[in-house]
């Protein structure tokens, strides 16, 4: 008797759970009401077609997962967990390749914008694997399901979702066939709408901004909202550093921003693995690694990177998966270069 009670309790547990995980996935019941009000909101602020905007926003499909997908980022992980998803020898082969394939449009994206090709490339390969993970979802659905279903960041996302309704009218985009991350960042890289009306090229020359098609596009884009974001030609970036101790605490909780001189950290005890110049302003980071913390130091381009997304984290696996890029691609060339040399030499026997 008391092994049946278990058991139904037990199932019913079950049930309850199910039921739950049901209803916390159910469409907000609000949601219908509040698409049709931002419809109502876009057709008066910009004019735009209201037929057409019921239309697309008829077929909007809330879908939970988005929800659940935001409420855990990767950059909630610690460091030495975070870096191997991005670190890995099949990034960085495939980063040598996306740059010899493109290599003529890294040059010219350099030599516009001043942003180095192995950083450009770095982007693209954190963001989307050089494009062979682009997102799976409806940006128009990504945006919509976090403007009314997701209270923490509805005002946000509702702001991105009209940049969206405004950017698939200026660049001819069909919705339809904008796919997206769970957030709503598109191409391949993944630039959340406001990003692509503001600091997408054409660098094609061809009258459109296509982050999905055009490789031109895209290198051009991710070098230009660099440079927007104060990028400096020629400029460092990080250096690990030693002597952190406990008592540089305020320096690591002054934030990503660099706002002190590396001269006054030196000042305490504090030494860079490559040259930093006194009056360079700098960040103090503090990672989670294997066994120990690691310090860097933030520098302005640095803290530039983190533009691209607000997180040391993601800014640090950008530029060390860029230098194994550029490693990488040194040594294939010095291979080459040898093996070409030996050819030479048998030729010439």
């Amino acid at each position: 008797m008391q092994h049946k009670l278990h058991k139904i309790l037990t199932l019913l547990a079950a049930l309850l759970i199910v039921t739950a995980d049901t209803a916390s996935a159910a469409k907000p019941q609000s949601f219908d009401a509040d698409v049709e009000k931002f419809v109502s909101e876009m057709n008066l602020k910009y004019g735009l077609e209201l037929n057409r905007l019921r239309e697309l926003m008829g077929k909007v499909t809330y879908q939970q997962s988005i929800i659940d997908a935001i409420t855990r980022p990767a950059e909630a992980k610690p460091w030495a967990k975070y870096r191997p998803i991005f670190i890995t020898p099949s990034r960085i082969a495939q980063g040598v390749e996306f740059w010899n394939e493109n290599t003529a449009l890294l040059e010219r994206a350099e030599q516009v914008y001043g942003v180095p090709a192995q950083l450009i490339v770095a982007i693209i390969g954190v963001e989307t694997r050089y494009g062979r993970n682009i997102g799976k979802y409806p940006v128009v659905d990504a945006l919509s399901t976090l403007a009314f279903g997701y209270p923490k960041r509805a005002e946000f996302f509702r702001r991105e979702l009209a940049q969206f309704l405004l950017l698939i009218q200026e660049e001819r985009i069909e919705p339809d066939e904008a796919l997206g991350s769970y957030a709503g960042a598109m191409g391949l890289p993944q630039f959340i709408p406001s990003s692509y009306r503001a600091y997408a090229v054409d660098f094609d020359g061809d009258g459109q901004r296509d982050l999905w098609h055009s490789k031109a596009d895209v290198i051009g884009s991710v070098a230009a909202y660099f440079k927007q974001h104060g990028w400096k030609r020629g400029g460092d970036i990080t250096t690990r550093v030693s002597g952190v101790e406990s008592r540089h605490d305020p320096f690591v909780e002054a934030g990503m921003k660099p706002s002190f001189t590396f001269g006054k950290l030196r000042k305490t005890g504090v030494r860079s693995e490559q040259p930093v110049a006194d009056d360079a302003l700098a960040s103090l980071i503090r990672l989670d690694g294997e066994t120990e913390y690691e310090h860097w130091l933030g520098l302005h381009n640095f803290y530039v990177i983190t533009r691209y997304n607000h997180s040391n984290l993601y800014a640090m696996a950008v530029y060390q998966l860029s230098r194994e890029i550029l490693s990488e691609r040194g040594r294939q060339a010095q291979a080459e270069n040898r093996a070409e040399t030996d050819s030479d030499r048998l030729e010439n026997k």
